[in-house]
């Protein structure tokens, strides 16, 4: 799918010291955090929000104007792989996330305490879009062709919290994945958790977990040894030890979210059923935050596996579409510590933005084992970061 280009030629006022760089106007303005939801514009001047809602004008350098379009904070996915040349699963952040309406990604585990200094100054700070690292407790990151963790030797706790202690300003958390495609058929996970839980108490920061996935360490057992604010990602599969028991949410499940452990889409090539979803929503256990796992076998996939489409596809399986927005903008910005700053148009924020139209003919939504629904799909129009039209 093309994103639609802007509707309207740019217009050149006037200049005043009330005069905005860019305004931006749209049908639909929502943002969770403001409680916008309705006609308006975002005014912004330099790289902040100065103002937004109805009746917002005024003279500026650059006006867009979108006759049908819906205007969002810019995306937020917190679970993805940007990089370059770090990992084998990067793609490139300005190429794959940031032209799609994404203008804040998080890296599972790309680089590790070996490669963290070489992904910090190729990926983090010579990226327009903004990434952020869930450093992997495996000390080499991604860098490995075929898994991450070979050996026990490859957890090192000391080395991943002696990583985030030289700069942690850029590291939201750790990445603890222990799937069976991440670790070596005859090692025992359990030490790998534990090696992920023991950087993250040296560290003070949370995981970001991908769980066993296989009968031979049961959800039961890995749940209850996360803590509140730890991320447990790929929620959303069909696969053995998934959130259900038979058809329903299992009960440690349920407890775990009571205790504060969060729950991540991570939709990748393995982790989003649309049976899955529909039990969850009709249970009301909603993914806390929406992320598509994007890395380098999506590339020229078709239909183009993006934030929007995999939006899309929660709405289509019956969560409100108010409440994806949400999980998409505002709560993935909350959960990574930048609330106020972006995942949101409220006054004094990033002028970061994201515009989508509802295109009725897209492509079919279809999940990773080929079931289908209907409906349409969120296409990327246009993006602005930190005030500059993408």
């Amino acid at each position: 799918m093309t994103p639609r280009s802007a509707p309207s030629p740019w217009r050149t006022n006037t200049v005043t010291e009330q005069t905005y760089d860019l305004l931006v106007r749209a049908p639909r303005l929502f943002c969770a955090d403001s409680g916008l939801d309705g006609p308006g514009a975002v005014a912004i001047r330099g790289d902040r929000i100065v103002a937004s809602g109805p009746g917002v004008e005024g003279p500026a350098h650059t006006v867009l104007d979108f006759s049908d379009a819906l205007l969002l904070p810019g995306l937020v996915d917190l679970h993805a792989h940007p990089a370059r040349g770090q990992s084998r699963f990067g793609i490139d952040p300005d190429i794959h996330f940031l032209p799609r309406g994404v203008t804040t990604v998080m890296s599972q585990g790309d680089a590790g305490a070996l490669n963290i200094d070489d992904y910090r100054r190729t990926v983090i700070e010579a990226s327009r879009t903004r990434v952020l690292l869930a450093i992997n407790l495996c000390k080499r990151g991604e860098t490995h062709p075929v898994r991450c963790f070979n050996d026990l030797a490859d957890a090192d706790a000391q080395a991943c919290a002696d990583a985030i202690a030289a700069d942690d300003r850029s590291i939201w958390g750790i990445a603890v994945t222990v799937t069976g495609g991440a670790c070596a058929d005859d090692l025992d996970p359990r030490p790998i958790m534990a090696a992920g839980l023991e950087a993250a108490e040296l560290s003070g920061k949370p995981l970001l977990v991908g769980t066993r996935l296989k009968p031979d360490w049961p959800r039961r057992e890995q749940l209850p040894l996360l803590r509140p604010g730890d991320v447990v990602t790929y929620s959303l599969n069909a696969l053995p030890e998934n959130l259900m028991d038979g058809d329903r949410i299992a009960d440690d499940v349920w407890q775990a979210r009571q205790r504060g452990v969060l729950f991540d889409l991570g939709h990748g090539m393995n982790s989003f059923s649309f049976p899955i979803a529909e039990a969850t929503i009709a249970e009301d256990f909603l993914v806390d935050t929406v992320s598509t796992d994007q890395y380098h076998r999506h590339v020229d996939s078709r239909p183009q596996h993006d934030l929007p489409r995999t939006m899309s596809k929660l709405i289509a399986a019956g969560m409100d579409e108010a409440e994806v927005f949400a999980r998409a903008t505002a709560r993935p910005a909350e959960v990574l510590g930048l609330k106020g700053e972006v995942g949101t148009l409220a006054p004094g924020a990033c002028a970061d933005l994201a515009v989508l139209h509802w295109n009725e003919e897209a492509l079919p939504l279809r999940d990773v084992n080929g079931e289908e629904r209907p409906g349409g799909c969120w296409e990327p129009v246009a993006t602005i970061r930190g005030g500059q039209v993408v």
